[in-house]
């Protein structure tokens, strides 16, 4: 029995039918092995050693560890055929450490797509383990541990942030900086001008083009001045023809495939990966588990010969040879291994030929990669353009159109598709009367709060962290409540705010976008074997430590805020302290003094059923309010949540101005605000 070892579980049927009777093929479920928190700092490193790692087995990974043992100790042949990066490299060094491989003669399979044939390429043309991604990824989690451990440490003591990190901190200087800006904003004004024109019956409007100099309306008067110069006629005096080529775009990375999936159907980064990673592990089809996409972690753009071969073919022959574009497309300088950008396995598995396979959302993202990989080999579409230039009392005006000539890849690519703007056949000279003149004063628009899709851009942009962890700093970032999503916008919060000016204060050099970058070509030069990973993390350390002992000796704890008031068991000053529930009022002498002021309940104006006490609003573990009696504990009645019934009166609360609608508790019919929970009034229905 030969023994095959792969990361999911989800890959094991697949690749065992492909493979046949005589192999085993088992998962990994992830990292086995992962540096212990022993030693100095707690980091799982002996420092003065040669940076030596004390790696454990990871705790929830002892039975599959003893599963693999066991499976190996009986085959009589062992593939390592983890992901084809820099994680699933070492992975499979560890599973060489664990089963007691010869690191320099264990077969290595690399395969970017779960299909027939790829896996029995990679069978025929197994390598070995490449050291130096092992060694780069080691030197990653190492640097991110001590940074990680260190930063969190201080800031956990002085300002009771949750954790800090390389990637992560870097990301949220982005928000916090591009939020600040937001809220300094100063808005200016700036004037819009068109005219109306009647041509042949139908309304064109003309924009404003130039006055002398004048480009910008951002000055009353200049607006004043034009205004009084306008004429009731409008004179063609220029008309300019030409075709525009309108290229497709290239196949998608993992950044483009997070951006477009967000802006097109709003789906989180991670909801992206993860539909992406079941559609690269494969869905059944006709009964048979099939890979539908190539590896979904790629920072290129690259198409193999293999599928732009059959892609031109497939294209000619759906479409007509006029559709296969004549352009090629080239690998990325420093994408990482060269991998093949996101496409299809398949190019005649059309979305609409295995839709009855996926759910909904699998088939927007799989019709997506397919589009855009397709898509991106096909010829471009050409746009018949006219841009008409008009005099109106020594005022320019402008007004272009548009019309489809060859509809290229946007034959395939419906994402693309755009409304057209068609304009009648205009002649030099020719005169239109102006039916309307429309100027309107507007203020500038401050810069709009970053989406996921944009935070992913710019840490691909600047270099911040790896195409594998776009999706996790940001899930990251909202789980420790640095920042929080608002109607899709990402927003700082006043905890990740007050992070970053920690860590700009004391530590500018560790959270600053150019080290960042900096560092992931130093990684990138261990991969090429251009670096020495020692140097590196003696580089590191030594700046570092510096930094933190620095730090240590200025840095002090956030003074908790007094309220006025003292506390009534030892005469100290009362402070406003928070927990995990929120705030609430405690003795500045803690721990030596336990006194903490009861909770302000908000009454609901209701009296509890059980026992007659007023009901209140209380906070649950997650911060969410609920109705109680205030007896508790001695009452532990509890009004459950019901489905609210929204039926409209029309009534305006007096507290808010929202409307007044039915509601129901038990028995009870009342009514409430619709802006709850903003807004908590409500009263007896009258009669």
């Amino acid at each position: 029995m030969k023994l095959v070892i792969v990361e999911s579980p989800n890959k094991c049927h697949t690749i065992s039918r492909y493979l046949g009777q005589g192999y085993e093929v088992m998962a990994t479920v992830g990292h086995v092995r992962d540096l212990s928190t022993s030693g100095k700092g707690g980091f799982g490193v002996d420092i003065n050693n040669g940076f030596k790692p004390n790696y454990i087995v990871v705790n929830n990974k002892r039975k599959v560890v003893s599963e693999l043992k066991d499976a190996a100790r009986k085959a009589s042949d062992i593939y390592l055929a983890t992901d084809p990066d820099r994680e699933g490299e070492a992975i499979a060094w560890h599973l060489t450490q664990i089963l007691n491989l010869p690191v320099e003669s264990t077969k290595r399979l690399e395969f970017h797509e779960i299909t027939r044939v790829s896996i029995e390429d990679a069978m025929k043309h197994p390598r070995t383990i490449d050291m130096n991604l092992v060694n780069s990824q080691e030197t990653r989690r190492i640097i991110d541990r001590i940074i990680g451990f260190k930063l969190s440490n201080i800031i956990q003591k002085t300002i009771k942030s949750r954790s800090a990190g390389r990637v992560q901190s870097a990301t949220l200087k982005l928000i916090t900086e591009h939020d600040e800006e937001i809220k300094n904003f100063v808005p200016t004004p700036y004037w819009t001008l068109s005219l109306d024109l009647t041509v042949n019956k139908r309304k064109i409007t003309a924009k404003f083009e130039h006055y002398g100099s004048i480009k910008s309306l951002d000055d009353e008067e200049n607006v004043k001045e034009i205004l009084s110069k306008l004429s009731d006629v409008a004179r063609v005096i220029s008309i300019k023809k030409s075709v525009r080529s309108v290229e497709s775009k290239p196949a998608f990375t993992t950044s483009t495939l997070q951006q477009e999936a967000y802006n097109t159907y709003h789906f989180s980064t991670a909801k992206t990966s993860k539909l992406a990673q079941q559609l690269y592990e494969g869905v059944l089809i006709n009964g048979e588990h099939t890979g539908l996409i190539t590896y979904i972690r790629t920072d290129s753009t690259y198409l193999s010969d293999t599928f732009v071969n059959r892609a031109e073919a497939f294209i000619k022959e759906k479409f007509g040879n006029e559709y296969c574009g004549k352009r090629k497309i080239a690998k990325v300088a420093g994408a990482q291994n060269a991998h093949e950008a996101i496409r299809p396995t398949s190019n005649h598995m059309t979305p609409e030929s295995i839709r009855g396979y996926l759910n909904p959302d699998l088939f927007k993202l799989y019709k997506l990669i397919y589009e855009r990989a397709v898509g991106s080999l096909m010829a471009p579409k050409k746009e018949a353009v006219q841009t008409v230039i008009f005099d109106c009392g020594g005022v320019t005006f402008k007004v272009e159109g548009s019309s489809t000539i060859f509809d290229g890849y946007t034959k395939l690519y419906s994402a693309e598709k755009s409304e057209e703007s068609y304009l009648p056949n205009f002649n030099e000279g020719d005169t239109f009367k102006v039916s309307k003149v429309n100027s309107e004063q507007k203020m500038n628009e401050p810069p709009a709060a970053y989406t996921e899709a944009r935070i992913v851009k710019l840490m691909e942009e600047k270099k911040i962290g790896r195409p594998s962890t776009y999706a996790s700093t940001i899930s990251t970032l909202l789980k420790r409540k640095y920042v929080e999503s608002v109607k899709g916008s990402i927003i700082s919060t006043e905890t990740g705010q007050r992070t970053v000016v920690v860590l700009n204060k004391y530590f500018p050099h560790f959270v600053d976008i150019k080290y960042t970058a900096r560092m992931e070509e130093d990684l990138d030069k261990i991969q090429e074997g251009q670096s020495s990973r020692l140097d590196t993390l003696d580089d590191f350390y030594e700046k570092f430590t510096k930094e933190v002992d620095s730090a240590y000796k200025v840095m002090y704890s956030d003074k908790d805020e007094e309220v006025g008031r003292v506390c009534p068991k030892c005469g100290a000053p009362l402070v406003l302290k928070k927990s995990r529930y929120g705030k609430f009022v405690g003795c500045s002498n803690f721990p030596k003094c336990d006194y903490r002021e009861k909770e302000e309940l908000e009454l609901t104006g209701e009296m509890c059923p059980k026992c007659g006490k007023p009901l209140v609003y209380r906070l649950n573990k997650k911060h969410k309010k609920f109705i109680a009696c205030s007896g508790y504990p001695k009452c532990d009645y509890i009004v459950k949540e019901e489905t609210p019934q929204h039926n409209h009166t029309g009534l305006k609360c007096p507290e808010c101005g929202g409307e007044l609608v039915e509601r129901h508790r038990g028995k009870k019919t009342f009514l409430g605000c619709s802006n709850y929970p903003k807004c908590h009034h409500m009263e007896p229905i009258k009669k």
